[in-house]
């Protein structure tokens, strides 16, 4: 099948602008359900990857136990702390999201599962679905085919393999699976993939091997999280938050080695990286 390779010019060209006259609804409103105990860093890498991309206003939805610990982190994302008592509440209030994010650091716990599958059959909004989020699919995939609007699935290669049991996908492995399952497939390595469910599939140009660090995922996850807030289509802000991400990265390795650069470094990096996507020098 025939690839294209995405690239800055693409990127340039869906990335939207932010208008002279605005306020911080006009940037999208996104939830995301993250962490557990002991996976404290997940979360914070997701919700500053969302912060750093734009996103007006990022609510953090967090298992009461860590809330203390993401309190003094954070500064910009409002914090929900929940409980498995009242989590569907805290599903009820995300019913006004422009987006939602699901999965990192969440554990590999069943109520967190039910959690996933829930919130798939009930939010109206897109999702993107991350890490544990998408391992709460396993024996559940047919979910993605009655959700309100196409889901985007962010897997590395293990994350897939235990989804589907294919443990080297190739660009038409990853086709038909976004076809079927009517979802964004973004598969993650070295040249990572997009595909969409009109049997569409996009290669990355950016990147490199200092990225293979734990967090990098979660900040891609929200900087896609935060555009699909902002209104670009599922798809675009998979192969846009994907050439960014990378980018950043890329600077990040140029700079610092690939050896020495962090997730931390990477959403340091982000807004400088951004900086030409100003409407103009103020």
């Amino acid at each position: 099948m025939q690839i294209e390779r995405f690239t800055k010019a693409q990127a340039d060209v869906l990335l939207p602008g932010r208008k002279a006259e605005s306020n911080k609804n006009d940037y999208g409103r996104v939830w995301a359900f993250c962490g557990s105990a002991g996976y404290t860093g997940a979360p914070y890498f997701a919700a500053q990857g969302a912060v750093r991309m734009g996103s007006g206003i990022v609510t953090l939805a967090v298992p009461q136990e860590i809330y203390p610990i993401l309190a003094v982190k954070l500064n910009e994302p409002v914090l929900y702390p929940y409980t498995l008592a009242n989590w569907q509440e805290a599903l009820t209030a995300a019913g006004h999201a422009a987006a939602c994010l699901i999965g990192p650091g969440l554990g590999h716990f069943p109520a967190f599962w039910e959690l996933t599958c829930q919130a798939l059959e009930t939010l109206s909004c897109p999702v993107v679905l991350d890490a544990d989020g998408i391992n709460a699919l396993a024996g559940h995939i047919d979910i993605l085919c009655k959700t309100a609007q196409p889901v985007i699935l962010t897997p590395h290669a293990g994350e897939f393999a235990r989804l589907t049991g294919m443990h080297d996908p190739t660009p038409d492995d990853a086709a038909d699976f976004a076809v079927r399952n009517r979802c964004v497939l973004l598969l993650k390595g070295h040249r990572t993939l997009v595909a969409a469910p009109d049997g569409t599939v996009t290669r990355n140009t950016t990147g490199n091997p200092g990225m293979a660090k734990g967090g990098s995922g979660d900040v891609l996850a929200g900087m896609i999280l935060s555009l699909v807030g902002q209104g670009l289509a599922p798809q675009d802000a998979a192969r846009v938050g994907a050439w960014l991400h990378g980018r950043t990265g890329d600077v990040c390795a140029n700079r610092l080695s690939e050896y020495g650069m962090t997730p931390t470094d990477m959403l340091a990096m982000l807004p400088e990286v951004l900086h030409e996507y100003n409407t103009r020098e103020w």
